[in-house]
């Protein structure tokens, strides 16, 4: 953990802070508990799901999860937290939006991209991106749009649609949702960063 006499590493990430047990299996025993972790925390905020009129696409707490796993993981950690949660959503665990598995629905590609979008997130944050509120809010923006890259695209496929139309149900009734997450991570990973930076 850091101290004030041990200065944090100009590429650490929120979790590298974390304490990891003495030995040589200690830091991979973190980060597997990190990664199985951030996939649940994922799922749990999957739940928090609301419907959006005319649209297959949920508004739920899964991405603005997903986002904060990738930033705070790191890259490698991160994409192995993401993935836990695609595979074993798409296996049959229920920790997809409204409790729902497998692979046949049409916003999966949502999900796939929340791998996407760890590995940008992740590594954003090992360029401290995550350390001041308007370079946070940026890293989460561009999350964001790594996630639509791929989900709207998806979504024009499933439904056999047009990309526009994807975009009208799966993009824009989205994105003041997406500016008030941006603006929420925008203060809390920077203020997480300073608690952690005083200990």
């Amino acid at each position: 953990m850091a101290t004030a006499s041990t200065p944090i590493p100009s590429r650490a990430v929120l979790a590298d802070l974390l304490p990891a047990a003495s030995g040589r299996f200690g830091a991979q025993a973190r980060d597997l508990a990190l990664v199985a972790g951030g996939a649940a925390l994922t799922g749990l905020a999957a739940q928090l799901s609301v419907n959006v009129p005319g649209s297959p696409v949920p508004v739920t707490g899964q991405t603005f999860a997903a986002l904060l796993v990738g930033t705070a993981l790191g890259t490698r950690r991160g994409v192995a937290s993401l993935g836990l949660y695609l595979l074993a959503g798409m296996a049959g665990l229920p920790w997809f939006a409204d409790g729902t598995s497998g692979w046949s629905m049409p916003s999966l590609g949502y999900v796939l991209g929340f791998v996407l979008a760890a590995a940008l997130t992740g590594a954003l944050a090992r360029r401290g991106a995550d350390r001041s509120p308007v370079r946070t809010a940026a890293a989460m923006v561009l999350g964001s749009l790594a996630i639509y890259a791929v989900g709207v695209p998806y979504l024009a496929f499933a439904l056999d649609v047009p990309l526009a139309r994807a975009a009208e149900l799966g993009l824009y009734p989205y994105l003041v949702g997406d500016a008030l997450k941006a603006a929420l991570a925008a203060g809390a990973l920077p203020l997480a960063w300073k608690l952690l930076g005083r200990r």
